[in-house]
């Protein structure tokens, strides 16, 4: 049987207006959202877990540490300082990476690999879509919730030096601001001196609380030359500088403040073989996370393959290390090192937070949470956690307290983890990646092989 004219070509419509909106659907993610805007402040916090017993914290946890400086270096990849050009260029970092005072990770930046998508991700624990690509370009004002608003909500003074993308996101949310273009790429060097330049100055004074500079010179000459290019190491040893010389001061100036700072290096995303970003290639995704603080113990021996945590994890422990909410979006955990050294009843605190604000989100965003294992993990962790409270509150040292503290604290953990995953695969659900050639990564992560080759079949058709 021969098709009409008009029906095959009226097939062939409807296959492709199909395929644009499967692809769109791709581009265009339905977000997971918390039904509480950010606009209207932040809810009052969980209290702690109770089981027959009435506990006195109901507030937030005060702040870990005194000051915080983030250190931005676009383009950052975890081999630049992981691996041998670490080595070489970077020694002081290094050093702090295996003998010092810090936890190191990988975090994976998801795709798209671009500037503003990824400060969204850092800042408000979020994963931005690939429409995102196209606000980077002119990045408007941040709306949702993020570290940023709750830290200036608390009246923390911020400062900021570098890319002028966190102005356009963050208007008004700084004391103090200087912002570089992005756009002359071929400049390497002025584009970082702007930034370095208030350093002496900046460090000296104590009216600030986060101090955030975003260097763009590692991200140009990748543009330029890529990777392998011999101005990288320069570029590397310059960067390595910069944080000697904030680690320095920051560590002169603790004997002045009654809790401890912490130092945080981390890039936004990578660069490809060829210099480039934007995709998923494990150049690009991959970078490094490095906490620095004399809170931490110093570790001796070589630690040379950090663990990998996601990118979304990053806002999560901010806000905790800072004693704000945790912005209400976020689908990352907290990075558990920066808080294990304290007390077990405040690591519970810690974990009980980040698990009531991921089981919220949950809930608000997927029909059937009931049934999902972490939300299941979370209510039996918080049962958990109720008996722990009461047997503390009865006998504050006992080996039987220990132990069921080191249970929950692990229920907690898994809780944490499931329910991150559970939420970031309600975003990625319907990714783009499966137009690229990782489709089938992203199948077998998220059990829809079947429709992973379709979705690309018709991106494909379409393009």
């Amino acid at each position: 049987m021969r098709l009409g004219s008009g029906t095959f070509a009226t097939c062939c419509v409807a296959i492709e207006v199909l395929g644009i909106a499967v692809f769109l659907r791709g581009f265009f993610p339905a977000p997971v959202r918390s039904s509480a805007r950010a606009e209207h402040g932040a809810e009052p916090p969980a209290p702690e877990p109770s089981a027959g017993v009435s506990s006195n914290w109901t507030t937030l946890p005060p702040p870990l540490f005194s000051k915080v400086v983030i250190v931005l270096i676009d383009a950052l990849r975890d081999d630049f300082v992981f691996g041998s050009k670490g080595v070489k260029f970077m020694p002081y970092t290094t050093y702090l990476v295996e003998k010092g005072a810090s936890h190191s990770f990988v975090a994976e930046a998801k795709p798209p690999t671009v500037t503003m998508p990824r400060i969204k991700a850092l800042m408000t624990g979020s994963l931005p879509g690939f429409v995102d690509v196209i606000r980077n370009l002119n990045s408007p004002a941040l709306l949702e919730d993020s570290v940023i608003r709750q830290a200036k909500a608390a009246g923390k003074r911020i400062v900021f030096y570098g890319d002028e993308t966190w102005v356009k996101l963050f208007p008004k949310h700084f004391v103090e601001y200087d912002g570089t273009t992005s756009f002359f790429v071929s400049d390497y060097t002025e584009v970082d001196n702007n930034v370095t330049r208030h350093l002496d100055k900046v460090l000296k004074r104590g009216d600030w609380d986060i101090l955030i500079l975003h260097y763009l010179g590692l991200d140009h000459i990748g543009h330029i030359s890529g990777p392998n290019s011999p101005l990288i190491g320069q570029k590397l040893s310059e960067m390595d500088s910069v944080l000697m010389k904030i680690h320095t001061s920051l560590q002169s100036k603790e004997r002045e403040t009654p809790l401890p700072n912490l130092l945080v290096l981390c890039g936004d995303h990578g660069m490809s073989e060829t210099g480039s970003h934007g995709a998923s290639s494990t150049e690009e995704v991959n970078t490094p996370l490095i906490l620095i603080s004399s809170a931490f113990e110093r570790k001796p021996g070589d630690i040379r393959h950090p663990k990998h945590v996601q990118q979304t994890d990053v806002a999560a422990t901010l806000a905790i290390a800072l004693g704000l909410p945790i912005p209400k979006d976020s689908v990352g955990s907290l990075l558990f090192p920066v808080v294990e050294g304290r007390p077990m009843r405040e690591q519970l605190r810690f974990l009980h937070l980040n698990t009531v604000q991921l089981s919220k989100l949950l809930q608000e965003n997927v029909p059937s949470y009931e049934k999902d294992p972490g939300f299941e993990q979370f209510k039996m962790s918080e049962r958990l956690h109720g008996n722990w409270i009461r047997l503390y509150l009865e006998e504050k040292h006992s080996e039987v307290l220990f132990n069921l503290g080191s249970k929950v604290l692990r229920q907690y953990l898994d809780a944490l983890k499931t329910l991150s995953l559970s939420l970031s695969a309600q975003v990625a659900q319907f990714s783009p990646c499966s137009c690229s050639a990782s489709h089938r990564h992203c199948a077998e992560r998220l059990s829809w092989k079947s429709h992973c080759h379709l979705l690309g079949f018709l991106c494909s058709f379409i393009w």
